[in-house]
């Protein structure tokens, strides 16, 4: 007998004044996996959210754990007794309990294991010793571990977790994420998590649902979803993109770059070639030639460096192409600061760009 998902979610709706902000959301997550829903700020993220919770109410749709209905727009199950735990940005601590009574606060009370589950999450997030202290007392990664351990701490089946590092420091961001998924992992928590940035979802999910307007436009891994954006949009919420267009003739659509394929697509559609700026590749100007054209890579165009900018890790350089006039953007690894107006030779990667019909 197949085992049911730890959540599951079917056809969830919610309206605000007569407006739709949850528009059939559907997803399940197993035991021990972390999916990320991610989008834009008020596509329905939260709402989503607080109706799993319990905290609001669907206009349609119902809410299962592990096979059994907890919540449709009749029956509802309290909250209390959903076995989900909850973690939000502002991480609310009770600023008049100490760290191990904040921790304790959902346990029963007098009994020894009460007190040795505190001491075990403290130490599994390196805190030992921090019982004693009150929450002003601790730093923001600090508060940030008491408050998930605390979400544990009752051993839930599904924890929630609305946007939970936002309110840290950039530069403690990623070691907070690392050392959370790792005590996710280890708890074999049912895991969703709401957040709008895309590097953290590809940092922590096992599985992205991407939320637009109240819908999930896409779902899957994140190497699929990155690489396989189910349109524009999808491709520009991950990373910066450069867009040429055209128009399909036979399946084809032609640019600077030569042909593109269009299969499936009617003759006379506009259609959008979208390219990453790190697969778009460079190559020098030799007295007004370019390198040879290749099934790989296609036709090189001409184009004249508008500015260069060292990033860091990488430098950003960009381009107004000679034909067409385009702006077109392009990373390189390390330092690559060419002078502006300098020609150059553009090709973009054939297995590395997508094709999607004209939008807005």
């Amino acid at each position: 007998m197949t085992t049911p998902p730890r959540l599951e979610v079917r056809d969830l709706v919610r309206r605000f004044d007569g407006r739709t902000v949850v528009d059939g959301v559907s997803l399940s997550i197993e035991s021990g996996q972390v999916t990320c829903l991610l989008g834009p700020s008020g596509c329905g993220k939260s709402t989503t959210l607080r109706m799993i919770a319990g905290v609001d109410m669907q206009d349609e749709g119902t809410i299962h754990v592990d096979g059994r209905l907890v919540c449709d727009t009749v029956f509802r199950v309290p909250p209390e007794r959903r076995s989900i735990g909850l973690m939000f940005q502002d991480f609310a601590l009770f600023p008049h309990l100490s760290v191990a009574e904040n921790i304790a606060f959902g346990l029963p009370r007098g009994s020894a294991a009460r007190d040795r589950r505190v001491d075990e999450l403290l130490e599994r997030v390196s805190l030992a010793g921090f019982a004693p202290k009150y929450p002003h007392e601790l730093s923001g990664g600090e508060q940030q571990r008491v408050a998930l351990v605390r979400a544990l701490a009752p051993n839930p089946r599904i924890l929630l977790m609305d946007e939970p590092f936002s309110g840290l420091d950039e530069r403690l961001r990623d070691d907070i994420r690392d050392d959370t998924l790792a005590l996710l992992k280890e708890e074999g928590t049912a895991v969703l998590l709401v957040t709008h940035e895309p590097h953290e979802a590809m940092r922590m999910a096992d599985e992205i649902a991407l939320m637009r307007a109240g819908r999930i436009v896409q779902s899957g891994a994140p190497y699929n979803i990155y690489n396989a954006p189910v349109d524009r949009a999808a491709a520009a919420f991950f990373s910066d993109i450069n867009i040429l267009r055209g128009t399909v003739r036979g399946a084809l659509t032609e640019t600077p770059f030569g042909e593109f394929l269009a299969p499936g697509v009617a003759d006379g559609t506009e259609v959008e070639i979208v390219i990453r700026p790190q697969h778009l590749k460079i190559d020098f100007d030799r007295a007004g030639r370019g390198p040879n054209p290749t099934p790989e890579d296609g036709t090189a165009a001409r184009a004249k460096v508008e500015r260069a900018r060292f990033m860091g890790r990488e430098s950003l350089v960009e381009f107004r192409m000679e034909a067409g006039g385009e702006m077109l953007k392009a990373t390189v690894p390390g330092v690559f600061l060419p002078g502006s107006g300098t020609p150059m030779w553009l090709m973009i990667r054939r297995d590395r760009c997508f094709v999607f019909p004209r939008t807005g």
